[in-house]
């Protein structure tokens, strides 16, 4: 059996002209917890739409558990579960009556759907609101309830699109914990995409996606280490000026990203010193630090993660 519960080989997608996936491959392996990182239009979610069988790809090929994407689509929905980025519970019904009506889709009926209920309650702590309308719940708790019902017919991979949306910092903590407990008690796959870095943070490997195309996949920890040093940020009255002297005095070129100067050094405490020596009146701050992965797209991309922000090069 392969130790690969995802494989995507090639994927293209798009919609008229517009190219939103652009030949993507990679693989995901059995009880990982893998995220697409990337902004607005990056073609995460066509990919999500591909992978949960919404839409059929213009070319290339994936199988779920062995089970190919477009040949054998019914029974990769018998192994999926899957959690959209919109709500898909019915706020006016309790939380029971809107999983025993997902259970019915999934052909469950009687005792075993009963119990298959009250375990996914107990297992994701909502069995107390068991009564309530969903849509007296918090945020956290309605995702809880997404959550139950995308794992009540047991898949073996669970997709999920920016599950994180309208949750505060508090309850995205919470529930990648519980996303990991799932993996830990089950061997669940969990396949996400998210703008968050924190919560791509949590994941085994991130794929960074741009313009449809994933140009990067690692583990966070690797990816960073892709930046090399110190990340050095520069906060000036004319960023571009300055940029130009910098260059000019020490052969070092920095971006300049929205606004700030930008660039990785080795020692970056030394570095923004000889700066500041050199150039005290034309700063208002600076900052140096570890990269995170809103660095790395940067590093790969010379845009922002948020915003879009161009990053003006050599």
């Amino acid at each position: 059996m392969s130790t690969d519960a995802l494989i995507v080989d090639g994927l293209r997608h798009q919609y008229g002209q517009r190219v939103a996936l652009a030949g993507v491959s990679f693989r995901v392996a059995r009880g990982e917890i893998f995220g697409l990182l990337g902004p607005n239009g990056s073609g995460k979610t066509t990919l999500f739409k591909l992978l949960s069988t919404l839409v059929r790809p213009a070319s290339g090929s994936a199988s779920i558990c062995g089970l190919d994407l477009v040949r054998e689509a019914d029974a990769v929905r018998r192994q999926l579960g899957v959690v959209f980025q919109r709500p898909s519970v019915d706020g006016k019904l309790t939380v029971r009556e809107n999983l025993l009506h997902h259970g019915h889709l999934y052909g469950l009926r009687g005792a075993a759907l009963t119990a298959r209920v009250h375990a996914m309650s107990e297992r994701l702590s909502i069995a107390d609101r068991a009564h309530d309308r969903v849509e007296t719940l918090s945020g956290g708790l309605q995702r809880r309830v997404e959550l139950a019902k995308g794992l009540l017919h047991r898949p073996r991979v669970l997709l999920l699109d920016e599950p994180a949306t309208g949750l505060d910092p508090a309850a995205r903590r919470e529930f990648t914990r519980t996303l990991m407990e799932l993996r830990e008690r089950d061997g669940v796959t969990v396949v996400l995409t998210t703008h968050y870095l924190e919560e791509a943070e949590r994941c085994d490997r991130v794929g960074i996606m741009h313009n449809g195309e994933l140009i990067a996949v690692d583990t966070p920890d690797a990816l960073k280490a892709r930046v090399g040093g110190d990340v050095v940020v520069i906060h000036a009255a004319e960023p571009s000026a300055l940029r130009a002297r910098i260059a000019d005095r020490f052969g070092i070129e920095l971006a300049v990203v929205d606004g700030t100067l930008r660039g990785e050094q080795p020692r970056g405490h030394e570095f923004l010193r000889d700066v500041v020596e050199a150039f005290p009146g034309e700063l208002r701050t600076v900052t140096f630090g570890k990269p995170t992965l809103e660095d790395v797209f940067i590093h790969l991309t010379g845009e922002r993660l948020w915003g879009g922000g161009e990053a003006v090069a050599a």
